[in-house]
């Protein structure tokens, strides 16, 4: 890295105080760089008042909102610790990470407020309400600083108010600065563990790969709590200058497009399972068509018919697209060839949290077909023990590299080679250019519609427990989830097969109960036949979609 992601936004703050720079969409809050200065230096105060210091963990746990970004930047340019935790979990997981984390400070929003209250706090002191930072709890014995204290003590600090030339907002960037929990599981939860040093890198990642000038605007739709969209759709962005905005409330395809439409964004940031649903819905009934088939490889009138899908799509994003980034997982190749026959700014990267995220990427005019791009800057890549195609798995070194799980010395140790290399569970290979291919996954997890990671075995566990079921297995089928599930093999003999999907109906809904919304199981296939077992009698997952 070359500086600290906190110099670039000084240096924004500088040139662009009253330039808009957090707006929630649709909604009334909305901040430009100078009053999300001024709101962090409030914070700070605040910070300051109740013992807060330099190390100690503060989570958030909210929908995407401006506050949601204003509590980030305030907590990491004191020098504290951001422990980000997905809204989406349940109430009881967030208690158990709240704990596990050390968090002695919570920002909350409404919607996890609502059932989170009535869990245990731990260690939390105070929690705030990310709606408008009042208070929402404080432990026995604390004591909150009035509106009025605060007002005395942000006089007293900047008599003549805050201006540009006092924002001065830094930090160590070999220091712990983030706690990114990858699952809401409460057996051996892994915390990654990032610094300053890893998020700048992936700042300055982003503003090479895709620069912007100042003033642009995007629309913020994956989950903050996750790094793709905490580096891709906040950091990179606001510390070039971007006014952002953020869907406050789950992204359906109307209000998306609705929100694309009127901000017009430089920049659309999401899964593939985005576009995959646009290009079925929209192209393909199109580009289905004999006739279009046949003209699509016709010189001269395939020229005009790209060109006329190509405008229309980037009308569909706002009209104003420069670059269209997708990651996460891999995009269905029909769709990706459409997208690269008419030019579109496509790029697909590869990342992993535990690299905040970055590990590949490429500008769209370098990118490569099926490829995760090449390993972004001060960024290694090699592939472990190569087979004669030159597949093994993927190994990462560089800058972007967590510095461990948090109090998890044995999943840390596992997670390296005695070289210090990462292990990333990936299999794949290098072209001649580095273009990085992923041909498998050692992992299982799952990637959500809106980008959350799913873990099957988290679901298998709890399906498991319920009546009738002896194995169970969670995969993906056209963007849905459906349990596989062989019967406990006494009751079934007891059971009709009538009786048995009864049973399975009813599994299904207490199991939807348990999990959060973005995990929620469609369906349960019941199974004749055992699954089939390696000889450490784990089910072979690949054998199974």
């Amino acid at each position: 890295m070359k500086k600290h992601f906190l110099h670039y936004l000084n240096d924004v703050m500088a040139h662009q105080w009253d330039d808009p720079a957090l707006t929630d969409y649709n909604e009334e809050q909305e901040y430009t760089f100078g009053e999300l200065a001024k709101e962090m230096e409030r914070l700070h105060i605040l910070f300051q008042t109740l013992g807060i210091e330099k190390g100690d963990k503060i989570a958030l746990a909210g929908r995407n909102c401006a506050n949601w970004a204003v509590a980030y930047l305030a907590i990491e340019s004191y020098g504290a610790v951001v422990v980000s935790i997905l809204q989406d979990f349940k109430a009881e997981d967030i208690s158990h990470l709240l704990e596990h984390s050390d968090s002695r400070f919570l920002f909350v929003g409404p919607y996890v407020w609502k059932e989170l209250q009535n869990q245990p706090m731990h260690g939390v002191q105070v929690a705030l309400s990310l709606l408008d930072f009042s208070v929402l709890y404080s432990a026995e014995g604390v004591e909150m600083p009035t509106t009025a204290q605060i007002d005395a003590a942000s006089k007293a600090r900047f008599p003549q108010g805050l201006e540009p030339e006092d924002v001065h907002f830094t930090a160590d960037p070999d220091a712990l600065c983030l706690i990114n929990y990858t699952s809401g599981s409460t057996g051996s939860p892994k915390g990654v563990m990032l610094n300053g040093r890893s998020l700048s890198n992936n700042v300055e990642v982003g503003m090479q790969m895709l620069p912007v000038d100042p003033g642009q605007r995007l629309v913020s739709m994956l989950p903050l709590a996750h790094m793709f969209g905490q580096i891709c759709e906040l950091l990179y962005p606001l510390c070039s200058g971007t006014h952002i905005y953020f869907l406050t409330k789950s992204p359906t395809p109307s209000i998306l497009l609705k929100a694309l439409k009127e901000v017009q964004p430089y920049l659309v940031v999401t899964v593939p399972l985005v576009i995959e649903k646009i290009y079925k819905k929209n192209l393909d009934p199109m580009l289905s068509k004999w006739v279009i088939r046949t003209l699509w490889h016709t010189p001269i009138a395939s020229t005009f018919i790209k060109k006329h899908v190509k405008s229309a799509l980037k009308k569909a994003f706002g009209g104003r697209l420069r670059y269209f980034i997708c990651g996460g997982a891999a995009m269905n190749p029909t769709v990706e060839k459409c997208l690269m026959d008419i030019h579109f700014p496509l790029s697909i990267g590869y990342g992993m949290t535990e690299c905040g995220p970055l590990i590949g990427g490429n500008p769209p005019k370098y990118f490569k077909a099926r490829s995760g791009g090449v390993p972004v800057m001060n960024m290694e890549v090699r592939i472990d023990e190569p087979n004669a195609e030159g597949i093994g798995e993927i190994l990462v070194k560089g800058e972007n590299v967590m510095m461990g799980y948090y109090k998890n010395p044995e999943a840390t140790k596992a997670a390296f080679t005695s070289d210090g290399w990462m292990r990333t569970g990936d299999l794949g290979c290098l072209d001649k250019k580095k273009n990085i291919f992923i041909k498998g996954r050692n992992k299982t997890m799952i990637l959500g519609s809106s980008g959350q990671n799913i873990y099957p075995e988290e679901i298998e566990d709890k399906l498991n427990n319920q009546a009738g079921v002896g194995e169970s297995l969670v995969v993906e089928r056209e963007g849905k989830l459906v349990a596989l599930v062989f019967p406990d093999e006494t009751l079934a003999k007891r059971m009709t097969i009538e009786e048995l999907q009864r049973q399975m109906r009813e599994n299904l809904q207490k199991l939807n109960k348990l999990i959060p919304g973005y995990s929620q199981v469609s369906d349960i296939e019941i199974k004749e036949e055992p699954f089939e077992k390696t000889p450490k009698k784990s089910i072979k997952r690949f054998l199974y979609k």
